[in-house]
């Protein structure tokens, strides 16, 4: 194991396979992983439509799913938008980690002013796997099943995350 902790922030709005393919890269090289959920005061917005409890409760169940719960922290982590001091913010709400997963330029520079080891992901699939994309297949009746976990599909069904993009739109829209 190349870390002992490493943090992957994501804002998980839905959780898709690429964020799959990152937590078990995550998972093969640290002997812990910690998922900060980011926008945590964010819901019931096209943007950020899951609350920050149904998206841990995701999280969770991909992490039980992956045999990797007792190998894990998830921890809510709201913006302050102030970018120079946000790594702070997140060090602050976050156990002690030895380097930080991303794929975001922005954060992986913040992070990096810190003195924080940084690790690049090349994005999988980048025009398929994307929050955005799901939420849009929904708004045209598309399925967007292959785009996410199979337990992560089940949860948002039993969320009602079709019928709230949906009525978000519409509010939207009135």
């Amino acid at each position: 194991m190349k870390y002992r902790r490493a943090l992957f922030i994501g804002r998980f709005q839905p959780l898709h396979n690429g964020h799959l393919h990152v937590i078990q890269r995550i998972l093969q090289e640290s002997e812990e992983i910690i998922i900060a959920v980011g926008s945590a005061q964010e819901s019931y917005t096209l943007r950020n439509p899951l609350t920050v409890g149904e998206r841990i409760e995701i999280i969770h169940d991909v992490l039980k799913m992956l045999n990797a719960i007792d190998r894990a922290y998830i921890v809510p982590i709201p913006d302050i938008n102030e970018n120079a001091v946000w790594p702070a913010r997140v060090m602050e709400y976050c156990p002690k980690f030895d380097c930080v997963y991303s794929g975001n330029e922005l954060v992986i520079m913040l992070f990096e002013r810190f003195g924080i080891k940084t690790v690049r992901i090349q994005h999988i699939k980048r025009n398929l796997y994307q929050g955005k994309v799901i939420r849009e297949r929904i708004l045209r009746g598309l399925d967007y099943r292959d785009l996410v976990p199979e337990i992560v599909y089940k949860k948002l069904k039993q969320f009602g995350f079709d019928e709230r993009i949906k009525r978000l739109v519409g509010m939207q829209n009135g």
